[in-house]
């Protein structure tokens, strides 16, 4: 029996296990991908107090490495399930096994947006990517395709063009939506084309990738690219399906909770970008995950 269950091994549930921790909680962490969430794909974080410049794999590898030493315990595994049998019990099922704790964290992040169009499964891996950072490298020299308009796309824009020939850049509307430091960089790099007012249709190719065909937005008109490969940064949307008897969510699929990370679920604390929040950043995550990790001490100690 483990005093808090935390799901997710993002920033929010890190920081959740670390005062979790302190307040001399035992605490199992299960993540079902990879430990550091959405930040371990950042090639560089400016933004972070205390670090002028940091890439999110390493601060992934510093957040984990202060939890482990304290005493957090890790399994890889997906949740499926969490059930409330009494204060204080609750049994979170996963696709292995099953977890007894006396309270639950959820900081299960988001998952990436797809385009839902002809072609993009069939090409997923194999020329179509939604991770600059983990396959940017991959294309070399190379002219590339990246749909999207606010800072994760600009952010992509900025490595893709680091490594590609080209980086055609196609938003939806005819403006970018992201920090205007990053749109400043985007527009100074001569190998990015931001080509605006139209969405994707369908990814083309027969045996391999060969480009994407587009509409224009509220329009008619096409427009075809071809290219060595398609990054997608169009945002994300939360992975909460397993927690809906549970908690209440939102119409988009997210969270409710109060101020302090407490859902509609005693006993169970949402933390992160997988709750209802104005500001999805690094830092409102930690931010979360102290407050949630608090809260559910708190709960266990019977404040």
């Amino acid at each position: 029996m483990t005093d808090i269950i935390i799901i997710g091994a993002g920033a929010a549930g890190m920081t959740a296990a670390l005062y979790s921790l302190r307040a001399g909680k035992s605490v199992t962490i299960i993540e079902a991908e990879s430990i550091g969430g959405q930040i371990a794909n950042s090639p560089r974080v400016e933004n972070f107090p205390g670090f002028s410049s940091i890439s999110g794999l390493e601060l992934a590898d510093k957040m984990f490495e202060q939890v482990n030493a304290l005493g957090a315990a890790l399994e890889i595994d997906r949740v499926v399930g969490v059930e409330k049998h009494s204060e204080k019990h609750f049994t979170v099922k996963t696709e292995y096994g099953a977890y007894e704790c006396g309270s639950v964290i959820i900081a299960g992040g988001v998952k990436h947006r797809r385009l839902n169009v002809p072609g993009e499964d069939k090409f997923l891996g194999k020329g179509v990517y939604y991770c600059a950072v983990c396959d940017g490298a991959f294309y070399k020299d190379k002219e590339v395709i990246l749909v999207g308009d606010a800072n994760s796309a600009l952010q992509y824009a900025l490595l893709l063009s680091n490594y590609c020939s080209k980086v055609s850049m196609v938003t939806m509307f005819d403006k970018l939506f992201g920090d205007n430091c990053l749109q400043q960089a985007v527009r100074s790099r001569e190998n990015v084309e931001i080509i605006s007012g139209f969405v994707a249709s369908s990814v083309m190719g027969d045996g391999a990738f060969e480009g994407v065909e587009f509409v224009r937005t509220g329009g008619t008109e096409k427009m075809t690219l071809k290219a060595e490969a398609l990054f997608v940064a169009i945002g994300q949307i939360p992975d909460n399906k397993a927690f809906t008897p549970l908690v209440t969510l939102d119409k988009s699929g997210f969270i409710e909770c109060t101020d302090d990370c407490r859902t509609s679920a005693s006993g169970v604390f949402a933390a992160g970008d997988c709750r209802v929040k104005s500001v999805r950043q690094l830092t409102t995550a930690v931010a979360d995950g102290a407050v949630a990790a608090l809260a559910a001490a708190a709960y266990l100690d019977g404040e």
